[in-house]
């Protein structure tokens, strides 16, 4: 073979050569491609799957820890993750609240500032807040905490030193031994410990931690101020109306106080128009104890005029402070009974909307504590302190609005069972 023929020979075999070896690299390539995408494409789907998974492992860690304050075990864990990618937020928050530290923790401190002036949270057990989450515990119609005949005291298998009217012992007790809210504590009828009429009985308002913070001394209007702040969620400030009539305004009341008559007219009149008429209600009470022996007042009780019990001071069975510094205006209002009459229910504060069915009016503590329970602004309180009490902020944006608004109606169709309310706002707030 010539070698120009040698040459050419070479030249179509060497591309022959090139061309194989392309053709293997290309499908060497095509075949890495497809294994490098079925790796990323299994890769993301794993990523997907565990992210779905710990996403709702997430969500009911951040539930159980917002509604107990403890983390909860790796079976409840699953247990709550399972119900929530089932779409059952609710009945997870509901596992929750089986944990001891729901009663003895969150509601502990979700109660204890309603009683006392400061709001102290770290307020020791007593029976205000002992009836609080006793109500709650036991699903009975909130409404029922400002007018019913019931306390919650400790089991007497507990062997706690017995309930007394005049300390705090037996609650301080079941405090200092840890004991588990959840189990240990039953109802009882009010008045067979404070020896009050049933009737002049109101729930937490007739306690004794309520009486020690709020009829202490005073004029017993800071009874009706806490309970608004406590139950309404208003202080007496956005609820001043200078449209009412003065008329049951007591004489205590300066007219022209520092000798100036506008200052009534256009600042004191506005609360005390509505806030007398309320006050009246709670004439008969009084928190007794010795000033000299204990002049902090921490060993007194409530005490309350029945029929047989006239006040020497007024002659009547009204307390002796209605008619305080009745100088400062003797033309004003003198107190001789308990009734009371809503004069919100005109002007500005028919806001808080009050429940039309009642007559607005009535006599003592019972009945007051009813025409305020059902309110329209009691059941948005209790769902709003709810919300701070999980959520660990007050509702801001209109999200927020749309469930306060959304579980005041449900609070109310559930029959004032606040648990639901924990629940829903629990599931509200656990995060996507």
């Amino acid at each position: 073979m010539s070698l120009p023929q040698r040459i050419k020979r070479l030249k179509k075999s060497s591309y022959t050569l090139k061309n194989n070896r392309l053709s293997t690299f290309v499908r060497h390539i095509k075949h890495s491609f497809v294994t490098i995408m079925l790796m990323v494409l299994s890769s993301l789907i794993i990523t997907i799957s565990f992210t779905v998974q710990a996403s709702s492992l997430e969500q009911a860690k951040r539930l159980h820890d917002r509604i107990t304050g403890v983390p909860p075990s790796i079976t409840t864990l699953i247990q709550m993750s399972e119900l929530i990618e089932q779409g059952k937020a609710n009945e997870a928050a509901y596992i929750a609240m089986e944990s001891p530290e729901f009663y003895s923790t969150t509601l502990k401190v979700f109660a204890s500032p309603w009683t006392n002036e400061d709001q102290d949270i770290f307020e020791p057990l007593n029976d205000y807040s002992a009836t609080v989450i006793g109500v709650i515990r036991d699903d009975i119609d909130f409404r029922q905490i400002l007018q019913g005949d019931f306390t919650y005291i400790g089991k007497p298998e507990l062997n706690l030193t017995p309930y007394s009217k005049v300390n705090n012992t037996h609650y301080d007790e079941l405090e200092s031994k840890f004991t588990n809210l959840a189990e240990g504590l039953i109802q009882v009828s009010q008045s067979s410990l404070n020896g009050l009429p049933s009737t002049a009985t109101a729930g937490v308002l007739t306690s004794r931690a309520a009486a020690k913070a709020f009829f202490y001394l005073g004029t017993n209007r800071a009874m009706l101020r806490f309970t608004l702040m406590n139950h309404l969620c208003t202080d007496l400030e956005p609820l001043k109306d200078n449209t009412l009539p003065p008329d049951r305004i007591r004489q205590d009341v300066s007219r022209s106080p520092g000798g100036d008559s506008r200052l009534f007219i256009n600042n004191c009149s506005g609360c005390h128009t509505g806030m007398d008429p309320l006050a009246q209600a709670f004439a008969y009470y009084d928190y007794q104890f010795d000033s000299e022996t204990d002049p902090d007042a921490l060993n007194g009780s409530i005490d309350y005029n029945q029929a047989a019990d006239i006040d020497s001071a007024t002659g009547t069975r009204v307390k002796a402070k209605y008619h305080f510094n009745a100088s400062s205006f003797p033309y004003g209002f003198v107190t001789t009974n308990d009734d009371w009459q809503n004069y919100w229910r005109e002007g500005t504060n028919q806001r808080l909307g009050w429940d039309q069915s009642l007559p607005g009016k009535g006599s003592g503590m019972k009945s007051l504590g009813e025409e305020l329970a059902n309110s329209e602004a009691f059941a948005q309180c209790q769902v709003k302190k709810v919300f701070k009490a999980v959520c660990l902020r007050d509702a801001e944006s209109s999200d927020d609005l749309s469930q306060i608004q959304l579980s005041t109606s449900s609070f109310k169709q559930h029959s004032y069972q606040l648990k639901q309310v924990f629940a829903e706002v629990g599931a509200y707030c656990m995060g996507e």
